[in-house]
C-alpha cells in the first residue's frame, strides 16, 4: 500500500493542468458561441425584417395591379352592352322575353358579377340574376349618375349588410331619348375572400379615407383610424401578432392593440383609391429562432464531440495497455485487406450509379418530350380556333372584339409556357411551391380553357358545385392540368355518341373531391389505366401519358386520384385532396 501512494499522487499532478487546459477550452467555446448567437440575432433580425418589408410590398402591388385590372376589365362593358342592337330594341318593343337570356350568354365571357338591364323608370326588365328582375333602382345612385352623363359612370354604394356594391352604369339612348340603363356589377369581394387566407390586413380606402374593402369586415365604412382603435383584442390582427413582443430594435410602423407591425400603402391610379397593408413580425422572429436553434444545436454536438474525444481517448489508452502486440498487427492486417476490398467495391458501385444516372436523364428526357407534344396539342387546337374567329371578325370590319380573340390567345401562350414549367416539374418529382387554391376557380379556368372544343363537340355540361369556397394547398396551375386531362379524357369517350354529356360535381368533407362522369362506353382495363404511354385510343390520337401526369400531380399533392365504371354506362374520375380547413389554413 505504501508503493502506491507516489503512484496516486503523480497521476493527480498530472491530469491537474489537463483539466485546466479542458475547462478554458470549454470557457472559451461558451464565449465564442454566445457572441456568435449575439452577432447572428441582431444580423438575421435586420435582414429577415427588410425581406418581409420587401414581400410585404410585392404583394400589395400585386394585389393593386389585380384590383386595377378587374375595374379596368369590367369598365368598358357598359359601352359594348348599350349599342347591343337586341338590347336596344327589346326597350323600344317592350318584349323582354330573350333579354335575360342575352345577358346570361354574355356574363359567363365578360367575368361581371351581375348584368342588369333597366327600362327609363328605373325598373329591372333583364338581368343575369332572375332574383333582380321586376325590382325598381330609381332611386340607386347608379341610376341617377347614368342618366345625367353622356358616358359610363361608376357607382359605389353600401347594402344593409355593410358590404359594397360597385358598379358602372351607362344610358342607352334611341333617337335623342333615354330608354334605359345598362348596369354591371363588379365583383370586387372576391379579392376580400382571397386575402382572407394571408396573415396580413389588407383593407382599400376611397379619396375620403373611407374602408370600401377589407379582411376585416367589421372595419368596412370606418376611417383607419376608428378601424384601428374599434379592433377587439382577441381579433384578427390580434391572434396573428399575439407572440410578437418588443425584441427588435427597428421601430415599429404603426401599432395595433399595443403590438408593433409593419404598414405599406400603394396608390390605386383609381378614383384616389389607396391600399393598406399591416404585416407582423411574427415570421421573422420564426425565422430567426430557426436559425440560433441550429447554431446552438452545431455548439451542442461540438462539446458532445469534444467530450466524446476525451472518453474515447481514454478508453483507447486503456485498450493499448491490454492488447498483445502480436494481436494488434494481425487486426491491422485484417483491416487493410477490408479496407481494400471495399475501396474496390466503392468503385465498381460508382461506375453503376453514373450508368444508372445517365439512362435514367435519357428516360426523363424521353419522357418529358411526348408529355410536352401531348400537353400542348389542347392550346394550339384552342389558339388554331381563336384566330380563324379573329381572321373572320377582322373581315367583318370588327376589330374591337378580334382584340378579345387575341388576348386569348396570348393567354394560351403563358398556359404553355406554365405547361412547359409544370412539366419539368413532374419530371424533376418536384414542385414545393404550394398555396391556398380555390377548386372552384380552378374549375371554372380548366371548362374556359377547353370551351372551345366543347362548343364544337356541342356537349352538354352539368356542374354541381358548393355555394362556399373549397380550398386546397397546392398548385392551381397543376391541379388545372388535372382537371383539363379528365375533360379532355371525357369528351373523348363521349365521342360517337348521340347525346354526349359530362358530369362535374365538386364536394367537400374530410377531403375535396372533384367527380367527372361521361355516358361513353367506359373503361375495359382498370389496372393499367395509370400507367404511361398506355392508351385506348386510336395511333395519332393520344400517346397515353394524361393520366399518369395527372396521377403524379394528385399523388404530389397528398392526394389520390381514382377511376372506375359507371352504374349504367360511362367512366367516372375521382380527384381526392386534403381540403384546407380554417384551423389548417391558421397553421399555415
Amino acid at each position: 500500500m505504501s508503493e502506491q501512494l507516489p503512484l496516486v499522487t503523480q497521476a493527480s499532478d498530472a491530469d491537474a493542468p489537463s483539466n485546466w487546459r479542458v475547462r478554458l477550452a470549454m470557457l472559451i467555446v461558451f464565449a465564442v458561441a454566445v457572441g456568435t448567437i449575439w452577432v447572428t440575432n441582431s444580423f438575421l433580425t435586420d435582414r429577415f425584417t427588410q425581406n418581409t418589408r420587401n414581400r410585404a410590398e410585392l404583394r400589395l402591388a400585386l394585389y393593386s395591379g389585380n384590383l386595377q385590372s378587374e375595374l379596368r376589365r369590367n369598365a368598358i362593358v357598359p359601352q359594348l352592352l348599350a349599342r347591343d342592337p337586341a338590347l336596344i330594341g327589346a326597350l323600344n318593343s317592350g318584349d323582354f322575353s330573350q333579354s335575360t337570356a342575352r345577358l346570361i350568354s354574355f356574363v359567363d365571357e365578360i367575368g361581371a358579377a351581375s348584368l342588369m338591364l333597366l327600362d327609363a323608370d328605373g325598373r329591372t326588365v333583364a338581368a343575369t340574376e332572375r332574383t333582380k328582375l321586376g325590382s325598381s333602382h330609381r332611386k340607386s345612385d347608379f341610376f341617377i349618375n347614368a342618366l345625367r352623363a353622356n358616358a359610363t359612370v361608376f357607382s359605389v354604394e353600401r347594402q344593409d349588410t355593410g358590404a359594397y356594391h360597385f358598379t358602372y352604369a351607362r344610358r342607352l339612348d334611341n333617337q335623342g331619348q333615354v330608354i334605359g340603363v345598362i348596369a354591371v356589377e363588379v365583383d370586387l369581394q372576391k379579392f376580400e375572400r382571397a386575402w382572407a387566407g394571408i396573415s396580413d390586413a389588407v383593407f382599400v380606402t376611397d379619396s375620403e379615407g373611407t374602408i370600401i374593402l377589407s379582411t376585416e369586415p367589421r372595419w368596412r365604412g370606418l376611417t383607419e383610424d376608428a378601424a384601428l382603435a374599434r379592433q377587439p383584442a382577441d381579433g384578427a390582427i390580434e391572434r396573428a401578432i399575439q407572440a410578437t413582443s418588443d425584441w427588435t430594435a427597428l421601430p415599429a410602423d404603426a401599432y395595433i392593440q399595443g403590438e408593433g407591425v409593419m404598414r405599406e400603402v400603394a396608390r390605386i391610379p383609381f378614383r384616389g383609391w389607396r391600399m393598406t397593408s399591416f404585416t407582423t413580425y411574427a415570421s421573422v422572429r420564426e425565422r430567426v429562432n430557426a436559425v440560433l436553434a441550429l447554431e446552438i444545436m452545431g455548439f451542442a454536438i461540438l462539446l458532445a464531440l469534444a467530450f466524446y474525444l476525451l472518453g474515447r481517448k481514454n478508453a483507447l489508452r486503456m485498450a493499448l495497455f491490454q492488447r498483445e502486440t502480436a494481436g494488434l498487427r494481425a487486426l491491422n492486417l485484417r483491416l487493410q485487406r477490408e479496407i481494400a476490398e471495399r475501396e474496390r467495391m466503392q468503385e465498381s458501385l460508382a461506375v453503376a450509379e453514373q450508368s444508372l444516372a445517365q439512362s435514367s436523364k435519357l428516360a426523363a428526357l424521353g419522357e418529358m418530350s411526348a408529355a410536352v407534344s401531348h400537353e400542348l396539342n389542347q392550346p394550339l387546337a384552342a389558339m388554331k380556333t381563336y384566330l380563324a374567329g379573329a381572321r373572320l371578325l377582322l373581315q367583318r370590319n370588327r376589330p374591337d372584339e378580334a382584340l378579345s380573340s387575341f388576348q386569348r390567345i396570348d393567354d394560351l401562350i403563358e398556359r404553355m409556357g406554365a405547361i412547359t414549367k409544370q412539366l419539368k416539374s413532374y419530371a424533376r418529382k418536384g414542385g414545393d411551391d404550394f398555396r391556398p387554391v380555390e377548386m372552384g376557380e380552378a374549375l371554372v379556368s380548366a371548362l374556359s380553357m377547353m370551351e372551345p372544343q366543347l362548343r364544337q363537340r356541342q356537349v352538354r355540361i352539368s356542374r354541381i358545385v358548393p355555394d362556399d369556397a373549397v380550398r386546397v394547398m397546392g398548385d392551381r396551375v397543376r391541379i388545372e392540368q388535372v382537371i383539363i386531362n379528365l375533360l379532355r379524357n371525357a369528351l373523348d369517350a363521349t365521342d360517337g355518341q348521340s347525346d354526349p354529356e359530362i358530369e362535374i360535381l365538386l364536394a367537400a368533407g374530410e377531403t375535396a373531391t372533384l367527380t367527372v362522369r361521361d355516358n361513353g362506353p367506359g373503361i375495359e382495363n382498370l389496372d393499367d389505366l395509370f400507367e404511361p404511354f398506355f392508351t385506348t385510343k386510336q395511333p395519332g390520337d393520344g400517346v397515353g401519358l394524361g393520366l399518369a401526369i395527372s396521377s403524379g400531380i394528385v399523388s404530389d399533392l397528398g392526394g389520390r386520384l381514382t377511376a372506375r365504371n359507371g352504374h349504367d354506362r360511362g367512366a367516372v374520375f375521382e380527384v381526392q385532396l386534403p381540403i384546407l380547413s380554417e384551423d389548417i389554413e391558421a397553421a399555415e
